[in-house]
């Protein structure tokens, strides 16, 4: 009988407790793994409109609670545009609004039409809007081929019926998936005349975009640069916090699960005195023993990370279907959600297993026999 096969008997031979057990490290994957994912999607989706602009960093308003608030002007944007390095600045204005069910935070940017070639905006269909033309848009190829419009057509968008002019690409998903308006007209609308909400910046050849990014802040202390996605909470509280509720969570998670765990292993343990006497007896060492509850335990473990992501998954698209998240938590499942998963079962279960496996490799075998 070899070892390996001593641990598979060992958590088969007690079924319901294992299975309890694994249930327990699988509720802490569920937790971990989806709100991880749900974080993750709605972190992705704040940060998206850093993505929609083809430049190095963005510049937006210092000591936001959401982004989406930054409130920019005109004068600001020219001091940039003239700092030492800066190639090109692109102020735009940016706003929300809900289309329909299932677009219910469609991105609006308003931008002028000579900005567009330089915003990375390429035409796919139709013309650009001109500057003064209020009753004039253009929509990203993702979101016209979702609800069905193209050049010519007419939509409901901005307080008005707006004609759709073009179809237009950036080349990421976020960026196709807005709606683009002239500024002015778009600035009168937002009753913003003047007002801008980021700048775009691209760097001339040979500058350094960080050493750019924190002249510019020196020099506008009102202004906040954004390089990446992890600079992106500096901009955004509602980021900070959500990052926060995931890590407070994934504690807790782990916490509670390896407390079950723990319980869980010590009943096994005093229910196995004369097993692991007899086993000492015939010359297992201390380490051999340890050995075997963790075998046990990873078995476990295994089990409840596979359990976890199922559930997990399954609960993911059941939130994404809720009224108040469709349209906006758009989950994506890559790797790092089953290295997550296996991380949160391997510590449940090595904290879990940790003080029953110390306690029954320093029971000695006549301690061990007396105690049955």
């Amino acid at each position: 009988m070899s070892f390996i096969w001593l641990i598979g008997h060992n958590v088969w031979s007690k079924k319901v407790r294992s299975m309890l057990t694994a249930a327990a490290v699988a509720v802490g994957v569920l937790v971990v793994v989806a709100l991880g994912i749900v974080t993750d999607s709605i972190r992705t989706t704040a940060a998206g409109v850093l993505k929609v602009g083809a430049a190095d960093f963005t510049i937006s308003q210092k000591g936001l609670s959401d982004i989406l608030e930054s409130a920019l002007t005109e004068q600001q944007l020219t001091r940039v545009q003239k700092t030492p390095g800066v190639k090109s600045a692109i102020g735009v204005l940016l706003d929300t609004e809900a289309l329909d069910k299932d677009h219910p935070l469609v991105v609006e940017v308003g931008i002028r039409p000579e900005d567009l070639a330089p915003f990375g905006v390429r035409l796919a269909a139709g013309r650009e809007f001109t500057a003064e033309a209020a009753d004039e848009i253009m929509v990203g190829v993702r979101l016209a081929q979702d609800i069905g419009v193209g050049p010519g057509d007419t939509l409901h968008i901005g307080g008005s019926d707006k004609t759709v002019v073009g179809v237009f690409n950036t080349g990421n998903t976020f960026g196709d998936s807005t709606v683009m308006f002239p500024l002015v007209p778009f600035q009168a609308y937002e009753r913003q005349p003047g007002g801008l909400s980021l700048f775009f910046v691209k760097v001339d050849k040979g500058t350094q975009v960080k050493a750019l990014e924190q002249r510019i802040e020196r020099d506008n202390p009102l202004l906040l640069g954004i390089r990446n996605l992890l600079e992106f909470g500096r901009a955004d509280r509602g980021y900070q916090l959500i990052t926060g509720a995931d890590k407070a969570a994934t504690i807790v998670a782990v916490a509670v699960g390896a407390i079950v765990v723990a319980n869980a292993m010590l009943l096994s343990l005093v229910e196995r005195y004369r097993e692991f006497g007899v086993l000492r007896a015939i010359g297992w060492s201390r380490r051999r023993l340890i050995a075997l509850i963790f075998g046990e335990a990873a078995i476990i473990a295994f089990i409840g990370a596979c359990l976890g992501v199922v559930i997990a998954f399954i609960a993911v698209w059941v939130l994404a279907d809720l009224p108040d998240l469709a349209g906006i938590l758009k989950p994506t499942f890559e790797a790092w959600v089953f290295g997550r998963a296996l991380v949160t079962a391997t510590a449940v279960t090595a904290l879990g297993a940790l003080y029953p496996a110390l306690r029954a490799a320093r029971l000695s075998p006549q301690e061990a026999m007396r105690r049955e």
